[in-house]
C-alpha cells in the first residue's frame, strides 16, 4: 500500500471561484466547484508523526497523510485548486453536489457492464481426502457431473453469454475437481474455440486440495486455459495431516508441497489454509517450511489464511472465503492480524482491504451444481430453497430469496465501510440466524481491525501489488 504524504498541500484563504475565472463558453473544471470530504473515508491519528492524520478511502483503497491544518482546510473547503485536485483523485474529496449514495445504489449496474461470464462448475462431491471439517458435510459422496450435464452447460453459456461476445472464466470445483479431469478437458476443449471465435478469451481456475495437481498435468492443462489454482494447506505438517489426511489415513502434506513446487512456475498458485483458535499461532512454521523448500514469494500469487467456519445441516461454506469469514468472535481479530503480519513479514502477497462484494450481486456470476442446478453462491449448494434455476429452464428471479436490496438502506448507505462490506455475507447471516433477514454488519469488526490492517500494509507491504 502506497502512502501519499500530502501534508504540505496548499491552503487557499480565498474561494475557488475568486481564484479562477473561465473564459466565456468554457466548461468549469471540477476543481472550480466547492469540494467536501467523501462519506466513504476513515481518519486516524498517525502516532509516528504527531499532529498528522491518516486518511483511508474505502472506495479506492488509497491512503494519504495530512497535517492538522491541511485536514482542517479540507474539511472547511479552503484548499487550493491543485490541492483539491490531488485529494479528489485519491478519493477523499468530492464535488459538493455529488450524490455518493445514488452512485453506490447504481454501482453494480455499472460494474456488470463488460464483465466476463464467470461460472463455478461443481464437477463432483467426491474427494480423495477425509478432512475432519468437510465443507460439503452430508452431501459428500459419489456424485459426479455427467457429460450430458456438461453439454447442457456449454449450450446454456453459448445461448446466454457467448452470443454477446463475452469472455469466459470458469472455476472448476468439487469435492476434488481433478477427480473429473477428463470432464475439465472436455468442457475446455469445447468452450475455448467457441469463445475465441467470437473474440473473447477462455480461461479457467481450479479449487483443489493439490494432491493430484502434478507438474505434468498443469503443463497439459495450461494450453487449454488453466491460469490459477487455489490450494489448501492447513498449517505445518503435523497439523495439516491431522486435519486433511488421505482417505487411507496417510498424510497429504508432502504430496501437496511437492506438487506446488512443481507447478508454481507454470500457473499462478493461491495458497490458502484454514486455522482454528487452538492452532493459528503455528501457521508461521508453515510459511518458513515452504520458504525452505524454495517456494518463495515470487512463486505464489497469493497467501491467505482463514478460520474454519462451522457447517450447518447439510451444507457448509466452501473454500470461497474472501469477505465471508465470521467476525463474531473477538479472537478472530487477533488471529487474522497476527497471520497477516507473518505473511507480509516474509514478503508474500496477501490481499489488502479493498472494495469488495458478494458474488450474488453480479448477474453474470453463477454456480452450477453437478446435477445442473444453478445457484448464486457456493455456500448454498444443496439447499434447494436457494437454487435460482437449472440448465434446462434457465435462471428465475432471485431478488427476494437472496435479499438483493439488503444493503440499500439509510444506515448502510451512510456508513463509511459500505464499499468494503455491501451488507456482508448472506451465508453467515443464515448460519447465525437461520434466515437472510438483514445485513451481516461488519462495523464492530472494522472499527477494531481496519486501522491495524492499514498500518500493517504501510509498514510491511514491500512487494508490488498483484492482480
Amino acid at each position: 500500500m502506497l502512502l501519499r504524504d500530502v501534508s504540505n498541500l496548499q491552503v487557499n484563504p480565498l474561494t475557488a471561484s475568486n481564484r479562477f475565472q473561465p473564459k466565456r463558453g468554457e466548461p468549469l473544471p471540477f476543481f472550480h466547484f466547492i469540494m467536501r470530504l467523501s462519506r466513504y473515508i476513515k481518519i486516524y491519528p498517525y502516532a509516528e508523526k504527531p499532529g498528522h492524520f491518516l486518511l483511508y478511502s474505502t472506495r479506492q483503497s488509497s491512503v494519504a497523510l495530512l497535517n492538522e491544518d491541511t485536514l482542517k482546510a479540507a474539511q472547511e473547503g479552503t484548499l487550493s485548486p491543485a490541492s483539491r485536485e490531488t485529494l479528489h483523485r485519491l478519493g477523499f474529496l468530492i464535488p459538493h453536489g455529488h450524490d455518493e449514495r445514488r452512485e453506490m445504489l447504481a454501482l453494480f449496474d455499472r460494474a456488470d457492464h463488460g464483465r466476463p461470464f464467470n461460472a463455478v462448475l461443481v464437477l463432483n462431491l467426491d474427494c480423495n481426502l477425509d478432512c475432519t471439517y468437510c465443507f460439503e458435510g452430508g452431501m459428500k459422496g459419489n456424485r459426479y457431473m455427467t457429460r450430458e450435464t456438461a453439454d447442457l452447460f456449454i449450450d446454456f453459456a453459448e445461448k446466454n453469454y457467448l452470443a454477446e461476445g463475452k469472455s469466459v472464466e470458469l472455476d472448476f470445483y468439487g469435492g476434488e475437481p481433478l477427480l473429473s479431469v477428463d470432464l475439465i478437458r472436455y468442457v475446455s476443449g469445447r468452450l475455448k474455440p467457441l469463445v475465441e471465435n467470437r473474440g473473447g478469451e477462455y480461461t479457467f481456475n481450479l479449487v483443489t486440495n493439490g494432491t493430484l495437481l502434478t507438474g505434468e498435468l498443469a503443463r497439459e492443462l495450461a494450453p487449454l486455459g488453466l491460469r490459477r489454482a487455489k490450494v489448501t494447506i492447513d498449517g505445518p505438517q503435523e497439523i495439516h495431516d491431522a486435519f486433511r489426511p488421505f482417505v487411507s489415513g496417510a498424510g497429504s502434506f508432502d504430496a501437496i508441497v511437492r506438487n506446488v513446487k512443481a507447478v508454481c512456475d507454470v500457473i499462478g498458485i493461491q495458497f490458502t489454509g484454514n486455522y482454528t483458535r487452538e492452532n493459528y499461532q503455528e501457521f508461521p512454521r508453515l510459511l518458513d517450511h515452504i520458504l525452505a523448500e524454495g517456494i518463495t514469494p515470487d512463486k505464489l500469487a497469493m497467501v491467505m489464511f482463514a478460520p474454519v467456519t462451522g457447517t450447518m445441516a447439510e451444507y457448509g461454506l466452501p473454500e470461497y472465503r474472501e469477505g465471508c469469514d465470521s467476525t463474531e468472535e473477538p479472537w478472530l481479530i487477533e488471529a487474522s492480524l497476527f497471520l497477516r503480519q507473518e505473511i507480509l513479514k516474509r514478503g508474500f502477497y496477501t490481499p489488502k482491504m479493498r472494495p469488495s462484494s458478494c458474488m450474488v450481486e453480479f448477474s453474470d456470476n453463477i454456480i452450477v451444481g453437478f446435477d445442473g442446478t444453478i445457484y448464486k453462491c457456493p455456500a448454498f449448494i444443496g439447499r434447494k430453497e436457494f437454487a435460482v434455476g437449472d440448465l434446462h429452464t434457465g435462471i428465475r428471479d432471485y431478488h427476494d430469496s437472496h435479499k438483493m436490496d439488503l444493503w440499500k438502506n439509510d444506515e448502510c448507505l451512510d456508513c463509511a465501510y459500505l464499499p468494503i462490506c455491501f451488507g456482508g455475507c448472506r451465508f453467515l447471516k443464515l448460519l447465525r440466524d437461520g434466515a437472510i433477514d438483514g445485513v451481516d454488519c461488519r462495523k464492530d469488526y472494522l472499527d477494531a481491525a481496519l486501522e491495524s490492517y492499514i498500518l500493517q500494509d504501510l509498514k510491511l507491504r514491500t512487494t508490488a501489488e498483484k492482480p
